[in-house]
């Protein structure tokens, strides 16, 4: 299940209380107050990280709390500090507060880390308000409270590109062709319900992340169909491209429907309908589909690439027009492949990683001949013979 948009509860801990205590050992009658600080409470952390990519995990928990710090004790014993609780969200999610819809914090890059709720500080223990003129403090503080807020938790995936287009255009169809994503592919519309993503690979060192999105129909902007769900997660995507069927199945116009598209880009975002976008002429292997593909060139007057995704026609083309747009937006420069066989390198000794000092030193045995004479060891008992 694909959950893009979660609202939850978290609870950070509090933190311990102060101790009143005194020192009172044997050969120390006034050993003075000895009140440990309270330890501090756990925070809750959203980190990115890309081993998930949906907010279904949190979607069945709708409160997270934290433990709270231990109280100090005696001998000046501080409590022990409670341990962050860390939320794994996948990269793209925006944190908002529920009450202000305020945006606190945009996560795009693994590894990334927010503090939605911080903890409690310790309070101090009777140790720190002994004076000179107060010398027997019998109070201490209590520890503050964690933080207690309702967050609401957005996903917006973070691909390169996108697939955009009418329902039953071919967009799953060509994203498991030109990627190893597998989404379902039928004869009938709205076969995708939740976004997919597939990483294209060129060959030459470069890699592109590729989005297919459910299809957009008529009034997508203001809420038809599953388009409006979705087309959040085409607002991160720096270029997008429009997939048509030139020959649709029910008769329609392809110029119409490109038409149609477009002004639902524009009326759901102008920014996203001034991206550059690539437009593809899909199933051009139908009987009429090359007629109708060059009068969407002409009625446009715009390039229209024409590919096959079901049996591969074009879809060479269709990369590399593919990856030189998006890298050079990117500014990654293509590294050509190593050209003829490869390369047998020898094996170098290994090195000696072992410390300064502590080098097993191999030294060798010399081998003495036999005519040499006597060893230390037979020179040694002929010497104590002689004694005897």
């Amino acid at each position: 299940m694909f959950i893009d948009e979660t609202q939850i509860k978290v609870k950070a801990g509090d933190g311990g209380d102060g101790a009143v205590a005194f020192l009172r050992l044997k050969f120390m009658p006034w050993g003075g107050p000895a009140g440990g600080d309270g330890g501090k409470g756990g925070d809750i952390v959203f980190e990115a990280t890309r081993n998930i990519d949906t907010l279904l995990p949190l979607y069945r928990r709708r409160r997270i709390a934290a433990r709270d710090g231990d109280n100090g004790s005696n001998k000046n014993c501080s409590g022990r500090g409670a341990d962050d609780v860390v939320i794994q969200v996948p990269p793209g999610t925006i944190i908002k507060d529920a009450e202000t819809k305020e945006i606190l914090c945009d996560l795009t890059e693994p590894g990334q880390k927010f503090i939605g709720a911080h903890g409690g500080k310790g309070g101090r223990g009777n140790q720190h308000f002994a004076t000179s003129t107060h010398q027997t403090p019998r109070h201490a503080e209590k520890g503050t409270d964690g933080e207690e807020r309702e967050l609401h938790l957005e996903l917006k995936l973070i691909a390169d590109a996108g697939l955009i287009g009418l329902p039953n255009a071919g967009k799953s169809t060509l994203l498991g062709r030109i990627s190893a994503a597998r989404p379902k592919i039928a004869p009938y519309p709205f076969t995708t319900k939740q976004p997919q993503l597939g990483i294209v690979d060129s060959g030459d060192y470069r890699q592109v992340v590729v989005a297919d999105l459910p299809g957009l129909i008529e009034g997508a902007h203001e809420g038809a169909g599953l388009g409006d769900e979705f087309l959040k997660h085409v607002e991160r995507t720096s270029y997008l491209v429009h997939v048509i069927d030139v020959v649709p199945p029910d008769g329609s116009d392809p110029v119409d429907n490109f038409r149609m598209i477009e002004n639902e880009l524009k009326q759901y975002s102008t920014a996203l309908f001034e991206r550059p976008r690539l437009i593809v002429a899909n199933k051009i292997d139908i009987d009429g589909a090359h007629e109708n593909a060059e009068r969407l060139r002409k009625e446009l007057n715009r390039p229209v690439l024409e590919i096959s995704a079901a049996t591969g026609i074009g879809i060479k083309e269709f990369i590399k027009i593919l990856m030189d747009d998006v890298t050079a937006r990117k500014g990654v420069q293509p590294r050509p492949a190593l050209p003829g066989p490869a390369r047998i390198v020898e094996a170098k000794k290994p090195i000696d990683l072992a410390p300064a000092g502590k080098k097993k030193v191999k030294r060798e045995k010399l081998l003495t001949p036999k005519s040499a004479g006597p060893s230390r060891k037979m020179v040694a008992l002929n010497k104590k013979r002689k004694k005897k």
